[in-house]
């Protein structure tokens, strides 16, 4: 087939200007897509694919014919997808969830297994659950391989782009396409150094509002169950020291006049030294096992789940 190029381009990724019967486009150019769109650079998208950037770019380019959009624009240093690439996307997973469907194996065994999986969760679920999930997956499959990434505060994401087989922690989503299974129930407790005037103390709220508080930020879009609660209720939390995560929490309170709101769980595992009192807002919430309609009906992924929900629920 003869295909002609326009003089205009998109970001340097040249514009098609024949014809592309539709039926011609493979898995391999929706995969890149949606790389693209992840990344947001045609660059990145060729070094995660380990393919020359030309390629990336012709495939691109055969889509845009296709589709008559650009797919792409440029905005802020990244590769915005356009209204029309956002629909082919999520068409385009629904027909890859399909064929992954297809192609896994109907049985699995798991002791034959060299299969790495990825769990993404945050920092309470890689000190409270992880350990235990490793020892299960080592007495049932040793010859796996398990990666743990960050989930931050859109741990539903890092299963849509693929980047997770699983996901641990609180999950409040309740689009279609997501299956989940509850754990356990949490709430919130303060945490402060053995010195501290209002230490293990059933705190009231003016009390609680009026001491310095360190306050555990996670970033992106997440605020703790505890945050909602209090500011539902209409008031304000003003920190005196913010940090990522409960990373050396120990460390920061010993000795200090500061109050940390934390979930109890983790309270009882990292509080060696510490008083652990009743916080006026509980916010209550649950963790749980997430993964998609993917990986649903795969019998490793289905096997997985299994361990996860019996390590962490023991």
């Amino acid at each position: 087939m003869d295909l002609l190029y326009c003089i205009n381009e998109f970001d340097g990724v040249t514009m098609a200007e024949g014809k592309w019967d539709p039926a011609s486009i493979d898995f391999a150019a929706l995969n890149t897509l949606r790389v693209v769109h992840r990344l947001g650079s045609f660059t990145r998208a060729a070094e995660h694919l380990d393919v020359n950037q030309s390629a990336v770019s012709y495939t691109i380019g055969k889509l845009r014919a296709c589709f008559h959009d650009p797919l792409f624009v440029p905005e802020g240093g990244r590769q915005v997808a356009t209204l029309r690439c956002e629909q082919l996307l999520l068409r385009a997973a629904e027909m890859l969830d399909i064929i992954d469907g297809l192609a896994q194996p109907e049985t699995f065994v798991p002791g034959q297994s060299t299969r790495t999986v990825t769990i993404a969760c945050n920092y309470y679920e890689r000190i409270l659950l992880i350990p235990r999930v490793v020892a299960a997956l080592r007495a049932e499959a040793p010859n796996m391989s398990l990666r743990v990434t960050s989930a931050l505060g859109d741990g539903h994401v890092r299963l849509l782009e693929r980047e997770a087989d699983v996901l641990l922690g609180p999950f409040e989503r309740r689009e279609s396409g997501f299956h989940a299974r509850r754990l356990f129930s949490e709430e919130y407790i303060c945490l402060t150094d053995p010195g501290h005037p209002a230490a293990g103390r059933n705190l009231g709220i003016e009390e609680y509002l009026s001491l310095k508080h360190l306050l555990i930020d996670y970033g992106g879009t997440w605020k703790s169950a505890y945050l909602q609660e209090l500011e539902a209720a209409g008031h304000v939390l003003a920190p005196t020291l913010t940090v990522p995560s409960p990373a050396a929490l120990s460390e920061l309170l010993a000795g200090s006049n500061l109050v940390a709101t934390i979930p109890r769980r983790l309270a009882d595992r990292i509080s060696d030294g510490l008083v652990i009192g009743q916080c006026p807002f509980r916010g209550a919430f649950s963790l749980s096992l997430v993964w998609t309609q993917r990986t649903n009906s795969s019998a490793m992924h289905r096997w997985l789940r299994d361990v996860i929900l019996r390590a962490c629920r023991d």
